[in-house]
């Protein structure tokens, strides 16, 4: 399968800021052999919200090990089931009704948006 050039680049709508921290995963989960535990660490992130593609696969991988560091670093996994997709469905609903819960909090993304708008009811 021969992805195009711009498959990685977020749609404009998301805003991009020049500062944002990226991350180009080389394994499945995104803390595997990457600095993004020292960065996070270095900033006092205590919460992380994930999203994705192949739920089975990348945000599990993911979901898990960041729930592996909350026994050690603090991290709270927040898990937008509405943000990600799998090619298989039957996975992704595995992952969302039985491995999920066990990680951290499912949210959805209008949960998050209210959340980021100071909306304490959400």
């Amino acid at each position: 399968m021969t992805l195009p050039p711009d498959w990685t680049e977020l749609v404009p709508k998301l805003e991009a800021h020049p500062d944002d921290y990226r991350v180009t995963k080389h394994r499945w989960g995104a803390f595997h052999g990457m600095p993004l535990d020292a960065f996070l660490r270095e900033r006092g992130v205590t919460r992380v919200v994930l999203t994705g593609v192949a739920t089975s696969m990348g945000v599990e991988s993911t979901a898990r090990n960041a729930h592996e560091r909350e026994h050690e670093r603090g991290y709270n996994v927040a898990l937008v089931v509405d943000a990600m997709t799998d090619l298989d469905i039957e996975a992704h609903r595995y992952s969302v009704e039985k491995i999920f819960s066990l990680l951290g909090e499912t949210t959805t993304t209008a949960e998050v948006l209210a959340r980021l708008d100071g909306d304490p009811a959400r």
